[in-house]
């Protein structure tokens, strides 16, 4: 079993930007004037701040810190 499962978070950016690209590599749709792929990947790295914050925040409430 995980000893530290809160640590998951940071494969969210991995999966954000490796894992989910083949899948959203288009040129159309847009998104708020943005070829869809620049979007996603703008999204993942907003999102990727985020994630670490989450895992950090995981990590202190079990007294790692």
């Amino acid at each position: 079993m995980l000893k530290r499962p809160t640590l998951l978070w940071l494969l969210a950016p991995y999966v954000l930007f490796l894992g989910t690209l083949p899948l959203v590599d288009r040129v159309r749709p847009t998104v708020m004037g943005l070829p869809f792929l620049f979007f996603w990947l703008l999204a993942a790295t907003l999102l990727t701040p985020v994630a670490v914050f989450l895992a950090w925040r995981g990590d202190r409430k079990r007294g790692r810190v």
